[in-house]
């Protein structure tokens, strides 16, 4: 530690970049005009030191926030630090820049104290709409990037405090939905105002020299501290595949294969054997593939250390250009951010899970599970863009059943209130509630899914799903089982019911129902082995069935009552024959 800095004055700056950030947040989500950033929080918010350097950022996304680092030091090669002026305002969402897909779209502005350039805000916010081929720009049948939308290469939106209305104008148009566009535009600027007040307060409070110092300190503390962590690993190669089932256009699998490398403090992710990148839009850029190992390697070594740009530092990241994990130009990319990045964090924490047991969690939904439906509403006579990505079953980890229609790993969004959708869109929500296929059974039960079905109130409504883990359940650990498979279904209007599969855009009418039932999450340890007091619980809750909880728990259950048989389960447990 720094002489001028002890370790009581770093928790407390720590705390005040943090506080920062977060304030971020809240301006941005509640200045929005989308559902989708308002209601869902589909955004992220950091501040970083003056040459780019992550220096903390609100508990927001991971898989934005781990992007959000490498975005700003591009841009930074665009636009020099001495180039920049007071009161601009930089607008990015090209992925081969940025890392991340289209609808993301990047704000990020200078900081200034007594004229001198201290620090950076930044933050993301997923727009619905950017064109492209379908509502929603995330369609599952695009081939190259030209076709999913308009395309930022790093562009100043505000000039020295002056708005720039053609660039405004050229954002709006290229948008079915302009207005809200705009409207979170505005919310992204004034989220950078809230955190270029605070740092400039900051800044005057303890002076520039002192805040930049402690700024450092921060980071090197969280790089110590993980360091120390990785020490505890033994050193070591461990290796893991896993499957996406298809890009869009085939359902061919696509091989997600890792091999990490722990060597005494740093960590190496390599991609050795993964599969060339796809003609869909699942391929993975670089940014995308490293933020999913940043966040795997914490959330199972230190998951409190501060996470900025020295928690990344010991962790390497290898992936050989022109495969899934490592797009080449013009690969399509919209739909990586939902699926392929969870796969490759399924892989991670997979290899890592024997060497961890202890931390370890068997596989969650491994999906976003995105849905899109967009179209032209004759109520209001402006196109509507409604977006949702719907949790899944998390997976069971030590001591813990995994918890029910949550979000995990690389996404970190709410819902959308049922009250929100009819209200803002021509949509009918029939059902919404868990999926009624259980959690990985084990020891430590998986969460269950969440089914929603949504009927269409207008015609010529385009959908886009997103899916996975149809085929490829999400895996148990140590004797734990897989999760439940997902469902898609559409029904038209007159009852004909089409099975789809994990990712879809197609037309539906006035009537037409489509249904989602997303993915439980793996079982942790030996089914046989859970206690037949909460094996009871979950069929009174209706996650297990009673001729389940005999099959694969070897706990007999009367089904008038839900009482246990205790004969007939001890029974049934020492022959070890329930569960095949």
């Amino acid at each position: 530690m720094s002489a001028k800095v002890d370790a009581i004055t770093i928790e407390v700056m720590k705390n005040a970049f943090h506080t920062i950030a977060e304030e971020m947040g809240v301006a941005l989500i509640k200045t929005a005009l989308s559902t989708n950033i308002k209601d869902r929080m589909d955004c992220s918010t950091a501040i970083y030191t003056k040459d780019g350097k992550l220096v903390a950022q609100a508990e927001h996304i991971p898989l934005h926030l781990g992007l959000m680092p490498s975005v700003v030091g591009e841009v930074l090669k665009i636009y020099k630090p001495d180039e920049l002026k007071e009161g601009d305002a930089i607008l990015i969402n090209d992925p081969y820049i940025s890392g991340s897909h289209l609808p993301d779209i990047f704000m990020i502005s200078p900081v200034f104290h007594q004229g001198r350039l201290v620090a950076l805000t930044a933050n993301i916010a997923h727009h619905i709409d950017v064109g492209g081929m379908t509502p929603g720009s995330c369609s599952v049948k695009t081939t190259e990037i030209f076709q999913e939308g308009l395309r930022l290469p790093a562009i100043r939106v505000r000039k020295a405090g002056v708005m720039d209305e053609e660039v405004l104008r050229l954002l709006t148009k290229n948008s079915r939905t302009g207005k809200e566009m705009l409207g979170d535009i505005y919310a992204q600027l004034a989220a950078n105002k809230i955190g270029e007040t605070r740092l400039k307060e900051l800044f005057e409070r303890y002076s520039t020299d002192f805040t930049e110092t402690c700024m450092n300190e921060l980071m090197n503390y969280s790089e110590r501290r993980l360091r120390a962590a990785i020490r505890k690993v033994p050193n070591g190669t461990y290796t893991f595949e896993d499957y996406l089932e298809g890009d869009g256009l085939t359902r061919d699998l696509i091989k997600i294969a890792v091999q990490v490398c722990v060597k005494d403090d740093e960590i190496h992710v390599s991609f050795e054997g993964t599969s060339p990148q796809a003609r869909g839009s699942i391929n993975s850029t670089i940014g995308v593939t490293s933020a999913c190992a940043y966040y795997a390697v914490k959330a199972l070594l230190d998951p409190e250390v501060p996470p900025n740009d020295g928690a990344y530092r010991p962790v390497r990241v290898h992936a050989k250009e022109g495969t899934v994990v490592n797009a080449k130009f013009p690969a399509a990319v919209s739909n990586a951010n939902g699926n392929t990045s969870q796969r490759i964090t399924d892989a991670i924490l997979g290899a890592l899970a024997p060497v961890l047991p202890e931390a370890a969690i068997a596989a969650c939904s491994g999906s976003m599970n995105g849905l899109n439906f967009g179209g032209f509403n004759e109520a209001t006579g402006e196109y509507f863009s409604y977006i949702e990505t719907c949790g899944g079953g998390q997976g069971a980890v030590l001591g813990l059943d995994g918890m029910n229609g949550v979000h995990t790993h690389m996404t970190n969004t709410r819902n959308t209130p049922t009250e929100v959708i009819e209200q803002s869109y021509p949509l009918l929500v029939k059902k919404y509630s868990f999926a009624e296929t259980g959690g990985g059974y084990g020891k430590f039960r998986g969460g269950v899914g969440i089914t929603r079905e949504i009927v269409s109130e207008s015609d010529d409504v385009i959908v886009t799903i997103t899916s996975e883990r149809q085929r490829t359940r999400p895996w148990g650990l140590f004797g734990g089982k897989e999760g439940a498979a997902s469902e898609c279904i559409h029904i038209t209007a007159s009852g004909e019911v089409t099975n789809l599969p994990p990712k879809a855009t197609l037309a539906i009418n006035k009537g037409d129902t489509v249904i989602i039932s997303t993915p439980g999450g793996g079982g942790y340890m030996d089914p046989f082995s859970r206690d037949p007091e909460l094996v009871r619980e979950d069929a009174r809750l209706g996650y297990v069935k009673p001729d389940e909880a005999a099959r694969e728990y070897g706990v007999v259950l009367i089904p008038e009552t839900l009482e246990i048989d205790a004969k007939r389960t001890a029974q049934l447990r020492r022959s070890g024959t329930a569960h095949v």
